[in-house]
């Protein structure tokens, strides 16, 4: 019996469900049950009938598991795959806008600690933080941690305030546009397609702005057949499953989550067996963190305000 073979068996013994985002390894993607990205793993958690969730990303993934489904076990196949940025942001820069802005409502891009999220009115990720942040009846908005995020949405809703905090993915971040234009003078009909938590000199070479799965589906919806991916590598695979007969090119340093590539399948098989890496959010953080998820559910659902 092999790994694949072994963790199949595992899933039917323990009633688990595997999902797993867009940037772990090939290999973790191919047994997931689910693939997807954070908004679609989100909803999809609060809704699984299964006792046992195996979450294949980092660790606010987890968290947010765990949030939307208390009652649930959530496990961690690495507990040491971590988002730098869902670190960035600190309690005295929510404090003081608060205490600066009457009208003020505090979003939280989803890649953030459940603690953080304690902090905030609403939580978003990088497919719904436009439509929320319209949907909000608040002027003032302080966007944590994603400061190219908080300015992508800025300059989509600019009726709003939003005042920019200083987080960043670094992957994203470092990216670098001259490396985007080395592949676009290689590549000149293909199309840019870029995740919003890019740096603004590679999201200003876009294509198209969009998240994990708005880069798939545009791929896979325009009919081109070169594209230029400015976002993790992981998204590599699903890219070439659903367009098959595309070409893709990546920046000559390849952008590479190292949080997302501890994900193997020896430790999806280890915490199967063993039970261990259990997702635990401290009690004083779980009901603020959780309500930030419902609201973003709810508010992701309904239609936008003009």
């Amino acid at each position: 019996m092999d790994i694949r073979e072994k963790i199949e068996q595992l899933k039917q013994e323990k009633d688990a469900v595997i999902l797993a985002h867009y940037y772990v390894a090939p290999e973790v993607q191919a047994i997931a049950d689910y693939v997807g990205d954070s908004f679609y793993l989100s909803k999809l958690a609060a809704g699984l009938p299964n006792k046992i969730l195996v979450f294949c990303g980092v660790s606010f993934m987890g968290e947010s598991g765990k949030l939307l489904s208390p009652d649930k076990t959530v496990l961690m196949p690495d507990r040491d795959a971590d988002c730098p940025m869902a670190h960035m942001v600190v309690q005295e820069t929510v404090q003081e806008a608060r205490k600066a802005y009457e009208d003020l409502a505090v979003v939280c891009y989803v890649n953030s600690t459940a603690e953080i999220k304690s902090w905030a009115d609403v939580c978003v990720t990088s497919s719904n933080a436009v439509q929320i942040v319209k949907n909000l009846p608040n002027e003032h908005i302080l966007f944590i941690p994603d400061k190219n995020l908080a300015r992508h949405v800025a300059q989509q809703v600019p009726e709003k305030h939003i005042i920019i905090s200083d987080g960043y993915c670094p992957v994203h971040e470092n990216m670098k546009a001259a490396e985007i234009k080395e592949q676009k003078a290689l590549h000149p009909q293909a199309k840019v397609l870029a995740h919003p938590e890019c740096n603004p000199q590679v999201l200003g070479l876009a294509d198209h702005i969009g998240s994990t799965s708005g880069i798939i589906g545009y791929a896979a919806e325009s009919g081109e057949k070169e594209f230029i991916i400015a976002t993790e590598e992981g998204v590599l695979y699903e890219l070439q499953n659903k367009c098959p007969e595309a070409s893709f090119y990546f920046a000559e340093t390849r952008p590479v989550c190292e949080g997302m590539k501890r994900i193997t399948l020896e430790g999806i098989a280890h915490v199967l067996k063993t039970g261990e890496n259990e997702v635990c959010v401290e009690d004083v953080y779980a009901a603020p963190a959780g309500d930030t998820l419902k609201r973003m559910l709810e508010l992701a659902s309904e239609k936008g305000r003009s």
